[in-house]
């Protein structure tokens, strides 16, 4: 967890951040909301010869405004984003932009796909926002605290215990599709242990498991955007986000795991570090 520095003025600065930081996930429902269960303008931006990967005009419209609203509130910090790339990635304050993670899940018209707003300082997740519009949920992680903004209502965010693996709720997104052969085996190993184990869902259910409501989280293949502004919502409700290995995780993302209960992270980890990169 960043160790950001607490006084009176950065203690101001921060409670800036945040609230711009919803001002930016607002801005770019105005853009993915109308065209949820709409006119998408899909195209697949996958090579020839590779898997399916859309993407669409809510994607690029949401991240194209996010965008403009940082350049004009702050033209020194740098912007990192899935659909427009790098610019000033070195700066202090870098913000790291997945406009529509889970855009399959927007296509398909499910209500599970989200925002993904982070902010780095000095090169480490500082705020995270995971946003979902249609259900009118915002989850946000700061120095001050995880919270989710619901319905005009704003509640704390909690892991919950959960020590032993048997007792546990996991989740992935689709392992058939995202796993290697080795990664796999792990994953079936971990999910042999599990009570209870749902797939689907993408960045929503880490969101789930900073509000207490899933244990487990077992992801691969992720890019920086995908996981790194999730760091904050989780860590600062109580939980652990690590690699495969159990590390911190480093800038690309990758193979990644996160947990409410570091006793269960553990027990997870057995499995996965034997397919870990």
């Amino acid at each position: 967890m960043l160790d950001w520095p607490r006084n009176a003025a950065s203690d101001a600065h921060l409670a800036e951040l945040e609230s711009f930081l919803l001002a930016l996930n607002a801005a770019a429902a105005e853009v993915t909301l109308p065209l949820f269960r709409a006119d998408l303008g899909m195209e697949n931006k996958a090579a020839s010869g590779e898997a399916f990967d859309p993407v669409t005009a809510a994607d690029r419209g949401a991240e194209a405004a996010i965008r403009a609203l940082i350049s004009a509130r702050f033209p020194g910090h740098g912007v990192i984003g899935e659909e427009y790339g790098e610019d000033r990635p070195d700066a202090e304050f870098v913000w790291i932009l997945d406009p529509v993670d889970g855009t399959r899940a927007f296509v398909a018209g499910l209500p599970l796909w989200t925002h993904l707003i982070g902010l780095r300082f000095r090169g480490e997740p500082l705020l995270g926002l995971i946003g979902q519009p249609y259900l009118d949920e915002i989850y946000i992680g700061s120095p001050s605290g995880s919270r989710l903004h619901v319905r005009g209502q704003t509640l704390p965010l909690k892991v919950r215990p959960c020590p032993q693996l048997t007792d546990a709720t996991i989740a992935s997104t689709d392992p058939h599709a995202y796993f290697n052969g080795a990664e796999l085996g792990a994953w079936s190993q971990v999910r042999a242990a599990a009570r209870l184990v749902r797939l689907g869902g993408d960045a929503y259910i880490f969101a789930l498991l900073a509000a207490g409501r899933i244990d487990l989280v077992i992801e691969s293949g992720l890019k920086l955007w995908d996981i790194d502004p999730i760091v904050p919502v989780i860590e600062n409700a109580g939980g652990l986000v690590t690699d495969w290995r159990g590390d911190r995780l480093g800038r690309s993302g990758g193979q990644v795991v996160a947990a409410g209960d570091r006793s269960c992270l553990d027990e997870a980890l057995v499995a996965l570090r034997r397919s870990a990169r």
